[in-house]
This record gives structure tokens, C-alpha cells and sequence, in this order.
């Protein structure tokens, strides 16, 4: 192959992929009806957008809030969580899925991932339940559906609330059921970089109708169902989606289910065109994981195979070829500041909570699995899985051939 483009060679792609998000004619004119209308507040579209939102992922309530995060700390009331209460968490995921626990006054505790998937390991998760533990939240990153057996099994038998962050899996499917929709309830984020977006937004779905019901109330100012306007029930807050996200999600969701077999069949191909690369290890699929909805396309980078060569490296060799990559989350949860400090008084708290009885020191723990997943996993986003299969082949031409003339990469 020509010399790498990083070394002065030609990249392998010089097209950019799809530029993310996706907006249609038909997007502008049902936005611009919002508009128009001047009913821009909380009403029918928002309703709209919930039931079939809901519907999609195969679950009968849908609440919808202002995003993701605040989507978390609403499921964990309305569940029940409250302060002192355990709650296990993998090390490797987004920020909130542990702050929300924070934010309920209750402790995260850390369990370690599967290292051939990233998701949360139902083995260690067993491991960490105390008589403290009060619910778990698997992630499914990047739309991977974690063992839902599993982790319900442990539910009943633990009694414990079961609380999906289906915030990077929207479409993704567990034995035919959408995510979310399998434990007591999911939540999911529409944030700007994910697969549905409005900018901002989030949605917790159930199929039990009294979490469904406290979900309302704890994002609608703690009104009730059926009572009068001024009259709270509840500490709740303001956390309501707008009828302009609702509209710009509506139309968003009408594409969403031919985008998700797009990049699962993409996907497909690009693990078939980079499964005999020795220094690449790819994502362990699961045959119970009916559909994966791949919010980035994740594999990990074994470096003992480089030949000296370092994933940033690699990584900058690879963006020189013209596929758009990145890192990921780089380091475990429990190694951000907020969970290193340690201390008593009002800056500490929750994370040295006086209603779990003990101080929570997070500065020596180790998730060996987690540890090394946040050194070895490169992720490409979901837009690029958007495009056409030569586009895959662009992007496995490109880790071919870094890994062919990865000995002048690594003497550069």
C-alpha cells in the first residue's frame, strides 16, 4: 500500500461521511407549524411524540424531560431509590448514569464490565450487592443490549429495582423486546450526538403505570394525575420537553428504524472486512440481542500487537485516512475528580453521604476490566455507519493498511 497519510501519503478517503444530523424538508415545515400555532409549550405534540416513542421501544408509558440525565434521577425516584441507598453503576459510561445517583442522595457503587463487550458484568455486579443495595443500572453502550436475563434474575432475587440507561440504544432489541422497556424502566437521552436528537432532550418508558405516574409528577412540578393545577403532591421540578423538541423528535423517529438496520447492516460488514486483523479485537455480539442500534461502532486497539505503536497514535494515523474516530471515555468513572476528593462537610456531599453510615472511598478502586477498555477502545460514530458498504470498505482499507505500515509509524 502507498505510504501512510500521517507520513505524507495519500489518505485512503478524501470524501467526508454523513454529516450528522440528518433533516429533511417535511422537519422544517412540522417545526415551523410549532411556530406557527404559537402553542410552543408542553400539549399535544409532546403527548404525540411520548406514545410513539414509547410504542417504538415496545413499552406502554413514555415521560418525556428536558434530556437524559435528569431522565436517570427521575427513574431512580420514582423507583423508590432514596438517601443511602446503594446503587451499582458500571465504571464505563457517561458521567450522569453515576451523578444521577448522586443527585437522589443515594451511593454509586461501582461494578466492572464484560471486557468483550464493555457492558456491565452481571458476574461482579453479584459480587457487590449488600444489604444496602437498592437497584442497578446496566448501560448498553453503544446499543449493545446487556444479559437482560441475567441482570433480571438478580433483580428477583435480590429484590432490587432495575433500571435500564438505554441512552446510547434506541431500536436496539433483547429477545425481540426494546431496550428500556425490559427492566422497571429505561431512559434514553436525545442529545445532539445521538441516533434521535433535538438538540437536547430525554424520555423514561415503562411498562408499570405507577412509576409512569411519579415519573410525571417528579417532572411536572409534582402535580398528580387528575388534580388541579396548583396543587402539588410531590418535590417535583420543572423538566418538561418543549412541543418544538417533541416536533423536531417526531420527525426524527419516522426515520429512525431504517437508520438502525442501516448501521446494523454496515457494522455486519465492517466486522466481516476487519475480524482477521490480529491487533484489532471487535465487540462480542450476543444471539439474544435481536437488534443493536450502535451509537458508535466500538472496537478495542491491542497495542502488544503494534509493534510500539500507541492507540493515540494509531488513532491519529487512522483520522489522517479520513475516518472520523475518537478515544472514548479514557478513564473509569471513579477516577474523575468528583470521586477522588475525599472529606466531610457540605462540598463532600453526597459522595460522603451521612445517610449510608460510612465515608465511600472511590481513590482505590480498581474495575481491571474497565481500566483496560478505557485504554484499548477506539470509537467511530454512528453517522458514519450511515453511509454505503464501499464506505465501510474505505474505512477497514484504512486500519489494513495503518496495520501493514505500522512499523514506519511507530519509527516515525
Amino acid at each position: 500500500m502507498s505510504k501512510l497519510a500521517i507520513l505524507g501519503g495519500t489518505p485512503v478517503r478524501t470524501e467526508p461521511f454523513a454529516v450528522w444530523p440528518v433533516i429533511s424538508q417535511e422537519d422544517r415545515e412540522r417545526l415551523l407549524s410549532v411556530f406557527d400555532s404559537g402553542k410552543w409549550w408542553y400539549g399535544e405534540r409532546v403527548k404525540e411524540f411520548e406514545g410513539k416513542y414509547a410504542a417504538f421501544q415496545d413499552a406502554k408509558y413514555g415521560v418525556s424531560c428536558a434530556n437524559g440525565t435528569v431522565a436517570l434521577e427521575v427513574a431512580l425516584l420514582a423507583c423508590g431509590i432514596r438517601a443511602g441507598d446503594e446503587v451499582i453503576v458500571p465504571p464505563y459510561t457517561f458521567m450522569a448514569t453515576a451523578s444521577a445517583v448522586l443527585k437522589v442522595n443515594a451511593v454509586p457503587i461501582l461494578a466492572d464490565v464484560d471486557i468483550d463487550t464493555c457492558n456491565l458484568s452481571p458476574e461482579d455486579v453479584e459480587r457487590k450487592i449488600t444489604p444496602r443495595t437498592k437497584a442497578v443500572i446496566p448501560v448498553h453502550i453503544g446499543g449493545l443490549p446487556v444479559d437482560m436475563d441475567a441482570f433480571r434474575e438478580l433483580a428477583q432475587e435480590h429484590k432490587l429495582a432495575l433500571i435500564e440507561d438505554a441512552c446510547h440504544s434506541w431500536g436496539s432489541k433483547w429477545r425481540g423486546k426494546g431496550t428500556g422497556a425490559i427492566g422497571d424502566c429505561g431512559v434514553f437521552s436525545f442529545q445532539m450526538s445521538k441516533n434521535i436528537t433535538s438538540g437536547e432532550g430525554g424520555i423514561m418508558i415503562t411498562d408499570n403505570e405507577e412509576i409512569a405516574d411519579t415519573a410525571r409528577s417528579y417532572t411536572n412540578c409534582g402535580r398528580s394525575k387528575g388534580g388541579a393545577w396548583y396543587e402539588h403532591h410531590l418535590m417535583g421540578s420543572n423538566l418538561r420537553m418543549t412541543e418544538l423538541q417533541a416536533a423536531i423528535l417526531l420527525g426524527q423517529l419516522e426515520r429512525l428504524e431504517e437508520q438502525t438496520l442501516r448501521r446494523e447492516r454496515n457494522a455486519a460488514y465492517l466486522d466481516s472486512l476487519l475480524w482477521d486483523i490480529s491487533g484489532i479485537s471487535l465487540i462480542r455480539n450476543d444471539p439474544r440481542a435481536t437488534r443493536r442500534s450502535y451509537h458508535m461502532y466500538i472496537f478495542r486497539f491491542l497495542q502488544e500487537e503494534w509493534s510500539g505503536v500507541s492507540r493515540g497514535r494509531f488513532l491519529e494515523a487512522l483520522q489522517a485516512e479520513g475516518v472520523p474516530c475518537s478515544d472514548g471515555y479514557t478513564i473509569p468513572l471513579y477516577k474523575n475528580p468528583l470521586f477522588q476528593q475525599t472529606g466531610e462537610g457540605p462540598r463532600f456531599c453526597p459522595i460522603s453521604c451521612p445517610y449510608h453510615g460510612q465515608p465511600v472511598d472511590y481513590r482505590n478502586m480498581v474495575c481491571p476490566n474497565a481500566e483496560r477498555i478505557c485504554r484499548e477502545a477506539c470509537w467511530i460514530p454512528q453517522s458514519v455507519l450511515l453511509a454505503e458498504e464501499r464506505d465501510m470498505a474505505d474505512i477497514a482499507q484504512a486500519v489494513i493498511k495503518i496495520w501493514e505500515k505500522r512499523e514506519d509509524l511507530a519509527s516515525a
